[in-house]
């Protein structure tokens, strides 16, 4: 019977390591993912997390996250290249950013 607890208990543990793992791993694990600002407008792409304006994205377009930061008021932000070919495009509100 304690080999049984034991053995339910490790497994039990080990599902957790696993939750706890998805659960933090880094934005670069979020490959695909969509533009999808509410607005409607173009979603601005900047320099770093909330600096200069470089350009802008279309709604529904494909990306992948490879970098998440958060501003100095502690909006998160993320990096993002073309789904397609991986070219880095830059810094994105990520709340604008739809990854499934």
């Amino acid at each position: 019977m304690a080999a049984f607890l034991q053995a339910a208990f490790l497994r039990k543990a080990l599902l957790l390591s696993a939750a706890l793992a998805a659960a933090t791993l880094p934005a670069a694990a979020q490959s695909r993912c969509r533009v999808l600002d509410p607005t409607g407008t173009p979603l601005n792409v900047r320099a770093s997390p909330n600096g200069n304006m470089v350009g802008t994205l279309r709604n529904g377009l494909l990306v992948t996250i490879i970098d998440s930061a958060t501003d100095n008021r502690g909006r998160p932000w993320a990096l993002v290249s073309q789904f397609e070919t991986g070219r880095r495009i830059g810094w994105v509100f990520r709340e604008f950013i739809a990854c499934f």
